[in-house]
């Protein structure tokens, strides 16, 4: 973890200008030289110019996929520690979001310690709790179309055409929050 004399590049992308707010300053009193970005073409430049050491990325940024902005990091610096932010979490995109680099993938509200902390965390938890129960359908479902928008590479209109629904009825599924369990 940084201390008071180093400061390391942290790249913040979020399309909520008060979450950010709150967050770099919170980033910032824990040492970290933070730039903010609320797209995916300005995190591109700042990240070219910066070439930050960590970035803290939103899942749903605008209509655009922060999975989209991971992988370009990567590619970028592969020793980029990423992590996902999201209030729209899934089994799919948590997997595909540390395939692509991500270092760790945290839900909303995640709090600065839980964000600095997931991104210097190099391994596994074997203590994280297992649920006593199965998703609810809801969930599943839930779950089910983040995975055939993922195969889709984030085209809501091949998505809904593969699983035989209208593409406004899946974006109104795509627009709710995921049912909590």
């Amino acid at each position: 973890m940084p201390n008071e004399e180093e400061s390391p590049s942290l790249l913040l992308v979020d399309d909520d200008p008060t979450f950010c707010d709150v967050l770099q300053m919170a980033l910032t009193r824990r040492h970290y030289d933070v730039q903010v970005a609320h797209n995916i073409g300005d995190a591109l430049a700042l990240a070219e110019s910066l070439d930050p050491e960590y970035a803290v990325i939103d899942l749903r940024i605008g209509h655009e996929s922060g999975l989209e902005l991971v992988e370009k990091l990567i590619a970028l610096d592969s020793n980029t520690r990423i992590v996902m932010l999201t209030g729209y979490a899934s089994i799919a995109t948590a997997v595909e979001a540390i395939k692509l680099g991500a270092t760790h993938y945290l839900t909303k509200p995640a709090d600065a310690d839980e964000i600095v902390a997931a991104l210097h965390k190099d391994e596994g938890d074997t203590s994280v709790q297992i649920k006593d129960k199965p998703l609810s359908v809801k969930r599943l479902e839930w779950e089910h179309l983040q995975k055939v928008l993922v195969e889709h590479d984030g085209n809501i209109s091949a998505a809904a055409r593969s699983l035989g629904m209208h593409r406004r009825t899946l974006q109104r599924k795509l627009d709710k929050r995921p049912v909590k369990d």
